[in-house]
């Protein structure tokens, strides 16, 4: 049975979690962080919450007693391109949190964590995303086109579909082609400048970044000329072209 929604905060938040300790302890700890939390204890039960309200935040378990939690991210990131969705997982391996964000979260925490960390995370993405800037001109790099007022990436004119951190991460590398960017500066410019947890993250979604850029340039009519990502290592990266 789903715990009743309280109408409060700035934020709706969606909490889809088996346990009942950890889900109430995060809809309690989220109420009295001034989020508006919903708690559901299945997959089709968060489904059904989220076609009937809006929700600007998923956290999201994948140990789901009916769906696979992946699922879920799928459907849900396919019917709302702005949902922030995190996954909650005791899962370590880098393949399960790679299939994660492949399958449209933004960004994970693996169990267990605490509920400091938690709302940090949420402070972080949420206040990024409130960020406005002045319009820029696309940028050109061979046959890709990044268009970061529009949020919008290019391949020989065909979208390119990236997922938030993708692009920023992408953008923040373009914005400075040919340049070192330090580890520490990516995290702070594509997540937050107080974030303090692990910068596996970057590593994971770098790798994310760069397997639907080889993946776009194979399927796009040959030569498709694309930016190269360097790896420097004990510093960060470096977008060349």
């Amino acid at each position: 049975m789903r715990a009743p929604t309280v109408d409060r905060g700035h934020h709706r938040v969606l909490v889809v979690e088996d346990d009942d300790t950890i889900g109430r302890h995060l809809r309690t700890g989220l109420l009295s962080n001034d989020y508006a939390a919903t708690w559901s204890r299945t997959g089709a039960g968060a489904l059904t919450e989220a076609a009937r309200s809006r929700y600007d935040v998923l956290l999201l378990d994948l140990g789901l007693p009916d769906m696979d939690g992946l699922d879920i991210a799928r459907t849900l990131r396919a019917r709302h391109p702005d949902l922030l969705i995190i996954i909650l997982t005791a899962r370590t391996d880098d393949i399960d949190v790679i299939a994660g964000l492949d399958a449209g979260a933004d960004d994970y925490l693996v169990k267990p964590f605490s509920l400091s960390v938690l709302l940090a995370r949420l402070r972080a993405h949420l206040r990024r995303r409130t960020v406005t800037s002045p319009p820029q001109d696309p940028i050109h790099l061979g046959d890709l086109v990044l268009d970061t007022t529009a949020r919008r990436c290019l391949l020989n004119n065909e979208e390119l579909r990236l997922r938030p951190k993708e692009f920023d991460l992408l953008a923040v590398l373009a914005q400075r082609t040919g340049e070192a960017v330090a580890r520490e500066t990516l995290m702070s410019e594509v997540w937050d400048e107080n974030w303090f947890g692990s910068t596996k993250t970057l590593d994971v979604t770098m790798a994310a970044l760069r397997r639907r850029l080889a993946e776009a340039a194979a399927a796009s009519p040959p030569p498709a000329r694309l930016p190269r990502i360097t790896t420097l290592r004990g510093h960060g990266y470096r977008l060349e072209y």
